[in-house]
């Protein structure tokens, strides 16, 4: 175990955090919903941080299942985000133009 690459990622985990905390009290203060998805995105994307070499060191999963399941987590977390970016455009239009 490289305890530099144990930080580095519990540091990108932690600020992914600290994104989905800001986010969703963006989501709770204006009431605004793709705030909300911004938020359950980096939470995904954060886990995604740090699962790969849990479920490699720990688990004990092979590094290619490992890798493919972190992967799959991180791109829920940026489908989340691009909904919340795309999906709420919909939503909202100022002015009723198209």
């Amino acid at each position: 175990m490289h305890i530099e690459l144990v930080i580095a990622k519990l540091v990108t985990m932690v600020l992914g955090f600290l994104i989905a905390h800001q986010a969703y009290r963006g989501y709770r203060v204006h009431d605004s919903k793709p705030m909300l998805y911004v938020a359950v995105g980096f939470i995904f994307i954060s886990i995604g941080a740090v699962i790969e070499g849990v479920l490699f060191e720990v688990v004990g999963l092979e590094i290619f299942i490992a890798g493919t399941v972190q992967t799959a987590i991180v791109a829920i977390g940026m489908v989340v985000i691009l909904y919340s970016l795309h999906g709420s455009m919909d939503d909202t239009n100022p002015g009723g133009k198209q």
